[in-house]
């Protein structure tokens, strides 16, 4: 029965309070350094979810799509991610590493419009699997980022 003790999930053990600290960020710069929230929502693979305090310790990886982030003084700040991986520890610290990130009100409505024309009449053109896949890739995010604005 040693081999059910390594599959079991149980809450982060070593949270206490109703915050936790988030370090938010991308290969250049960091948004939240072990600043101290409420809760995080964001968009993995297996669905849209909410973090909050002694949440299941888990790894997601992120599609394109909004990470809100509800602060201690109730404020909620939202940012558009195109990929990335979420970590929420034992301790119930969470990272969240993300490609690339912008605040929601800084997209640009009308260039994501041409951007997905474009990467759709990339992927009508092209012939080989790598690049509809790539075409289909900015499709994606291009529609999420006109979802979030």
């Amino acid at each position: 029965i040693r081999s059910m003790a390594l599959c079991q999930r149980a809450l982060a053990t070593e949270a206490s309070g109703v915050t936790f600290p988030l370090t938010f960020s991308n290969p250049y710069k960091a948004i939240h350094h072990n600043s101290p929230v409420k809760q995080v929502d964001i968009p993995s693979t297996t669905g849209h979810f909410g973090i909050l305090p002694n949440h299941v310790p888990t790894i997601a990886i992120l599609v394109p799509g909004v990470v809100a982030i509800h602060t201690e003084s109730g404020d909620v700040h939202k940012y558009f991610v195109s990929s990335g991986t979420a970590t929420i520890h034992a301790d119930a610290s969470v990272q969240i590493l993300a490609e690339e990130i912008c605040e929601a009100s800084d997209i640009d409505v009308t260039a994501a419009r041409a951007g997905l024309e474009a990467a759709q009449s990339k992927l009508t053109a092209a012939s080989l699997e790598s690049d509809k896949a790539i075409a289909q890739i900015e499709i994606d995010v291009y529609q999420s980022m006109i979802a979030t604005a």
